[in-house]
């Protein structure tokens, strides 16, 4: 979302030779909202929306990825839209799911197609679903009677106490950005809007957290900053003078959600930036109660293509190998370099590259990994937004050239995949017909050049990569 008021507001694709691309991540458990505690999870389901820093891939609907992990995350779909409102702005932002009682899920989001802040919209979306393969039930609900004010970044979350939910969404009370609540047993009718959490200056985007060791969570954003809220109890105004953190924040920052290990006590928070930039960050503390986060590597994270503003749930495997069926994983990946892990491997004026997340095209990133041209035990890179030109070396420069069919061509469009040069649990690429050369980058360009086990660290961590989607 915008700044507020006060400021307006992986999966891998098999490759043959492979081994160990994913670096080994905690699993993650969201913290409990309205879940059975017995329930045994496998795996975590995003929902997000897409934009990109020129537009090209905007989109402002339903999207989903999945993960084994936690950190690395698959888009369904191909990253196309698995829902689309049809009524009120026929767009969406900050799409939120929740686990209910039952077991079967609501989504939740913002009614807004675009980024026109000014909008007034008394109203969110909301759908039922039993396995994010399906969504029925599609409604519009009207949660406050505010004049000229919006229902953002919308959330949910059971009160044990009431025995309802709560749903929750920044609103502008005339004076500033305050959180609101309405309660509901069945997310059609609600009880009237009341504020919730207003600390007497203007914020928006709460992830609320429930029950842990006897304290609940409240994390928002002021002023493009995360911070948290803490109290023993859930009712409107508990959290007001609970507030316990510091900033955090990587830039402007935005969309907090609050996610558990599984097997231990590591939280991570995610947040990200507020501009069309869409990049995630992730910390992480040993201890939620003492608010201390440490920023977590970005070689161990990444996030869905173009995505913004998520909510993450934990899923059975039964659930992540049908969301899997249902939506297909991707046909194409991504390169993350090792040593610049914000940058990805990209081709512009068919020169090859490594740039910063995010750009426009982002398509120039994606590739298909084939089966090497010159050799099946190695494996090519085909464009996805160029078919039939392939990565090659040419005068050990990388450049993107149509295959002519030359057996030369096949050669030089031809690499295998190593253990990583900077990290076993990476991988590298060694030349088909330059053995002794890999695929690296220099001053951001792609090249092959000499590298070994011997060479120092900097040229093995340049020929390095993590393969992600």
């Amino acid at each position: 979302m915008p700044p507020q008021r006060s400021s307006p507001k992986g999966l891998l694709l098999a490759v043959p030779g492979l081994v160990g691309v994913l670096l080994a991540a905690l699993i993650l458990l969201p913290a409990p909202r309205a879940q059975a505690a017995a329930t045994a999870y496998g795996g975590y389901a995003m929902a997000y929306f897409t934009e990109s820093n020129q537009g090209s891939g905007n989109n402002y609907a339903l999207h989903l990825a999945v993960s084994t992990d936690g950190l690395q995350w698959a888009p369904l779909n191909q990253n196309a839209p698995v829902v689309t409102p049809t009524a009120g702005t026929k767009g969406l932002r900050d799409p939120f799911i929740l686990r209910k009682q039952d077991g079967t899920f609501t989504i939740l989001a913002t009614d807004l197609n675009g980024t026109n802040w000014g909008e007034t919209n008394q109203y969110i979306h909301v759908w039922d679903s039993t396995d994010l393969t399906s969504f029925t039930n599609y409604r519009r609900l009207k949660v406050h009677s505010l004049p000229a004010t919006h229902a953002w970044a919308p959330e949910a979350f059971w009160d044990p106490a009431r025995k309802q939910y709560a749903i929750i969404y920044s609103a502008h009370n005339g004076t500033r950005d305050v959180i609101m609540a309405n309660y509901t047993t069945d997310f059609t009718n609600l009880s009237s809007a009341e504020t919730y959490f207003d600390p007497g200056f203007g914020i928006i985007d709460a992830d609320v957290v429930v029950g842990v060791n006897g304290t609940n969570y409240l994390y928002y954003k002021r002023n493009n900053e995360l911070y948290g809220a803490k109290s023993t109890s859930l009712g409107p105004g508990a959290f007001n003078n609970g507030t316990y953190t510091g900033p955090i924040a990587h830039g402007g920052t935005e969309a907090p959600v609050l996610v558990k290990s599984l097997t231990g006590n590591t939280w991570h928070l995610w947040g990200d930036t507020y501009t069309p930039n869409g990049v995630f960050y992730a910390w992480q503390t040993s201890d939620l109660a003492t608010g201390n986060w440490t920023p977590v590597d970005q070689r161990t994270y990444t996030q869905p293509l173009n995505s913004k503003h998520a909510g993450i749930i934990p899923i059975t495997t039964a659930e992540l190998n049908g969301l899997k069926s249902a939506w297909g994983t991707p046909s194409w990946n991504r390169l993350k370099s090792y040593n610049h892990p914000d940058r990805y491997v990209r081709h512009s004026n068919y020169e090859a590259r490594i740039d910063a997340y995010p750009f426009d095209p982002y398509l120039d990133s994606q590739w298909k990994i084939v089966p090497g041209l010159a050799d099946s035990a190695g494996v090519s890179f085909e464009s996805v937004n160029y078919p039939g030109r392939f990565l090659r070396h040419s005068n050990y420069s990388v450049v993107l050239h149509t295959d002519d069919g030359s057996a030369g061509f096949a050669a030089d469009a031809t690499f295998y995949p190593t253990a990583g040069l900077g990290d076993a649990a990476a991988v590298s690429y060694r030349s088909y017909n330059y053995p002794t050369r890999y695929l690296r980058h220099s001053d951001y360009q792609l090249r092959i050049d000499p590298v070994s086990s011997s060479s120092p660290a900097t040229d093995r961590q340049d020929a390095t990569f993590l393969l992600t989607s």
